[in-house]
């Protein structure tokens, strides 16, 4: 299923630096989910967030920041 997403890179990243994050997301069973991967390493090991964590999550970093 993860080979049919949309990737796309985080406006953070660059291609010269080494924080490479990519995100995509998929609906499925009547629920939002977000892929996350190192774009440098596309092959290894992405992690997988349900909408709200997701959310919650990047809400948390916008204001730690």
């Amino acid at each position: 299923m993860t080979s049919t997403l949309e990737w796309f890179k985080s406006s953070y990243s660059s291609n010269d630096g080494p924080e490479c994050v990519e995100v995509a997301i998929s609906p499925a069973d009547r629920t939002l989910t977000v892929h996350v991967r190192d774009s440098k390493d596309a092959h290894r090991a992405q992690l997988a967030f349900a909408g709200a964590s997701w959310s919650e999550f990047v809400d948390f970093a916008a204001h730690s920041v």
